[in-house]
């Protein structure tokens, strides 16, 4: 039996999630160093969520560069 295609998962409509789950938040508050081994789990301190863009800096830079050269 075949999947409708509009059941199908497409990579390119996934978003970055804004909410990390309990382990993610302590594993983010470990590495910051922030985590004691006597804290509760529950409560815990919001962790900021970083967002990585692309960089088209570089590829802009480039072009500027043969532009100039040339």
């Amino acid at each position: 039996m075949s999947l409708h295609p509009s059941l199908k998962v497409d990579s390119a409509g996934a978003q970055q999630r804004t909410v990390l789950t309990r382990i993610e938040r302590i594993k983010d508050l470990m590495k910051k160093g922030k985590w004691s081994d006597d804290m509760s789990v529950v409560g815990l301190p919001k962790t900021k969520i970083v967002k990585v863009k692309a960089g088209r800096k570089k590829k802009a830079e480039a072009k500027d560069d043969e532009k100039k050269g040339k």
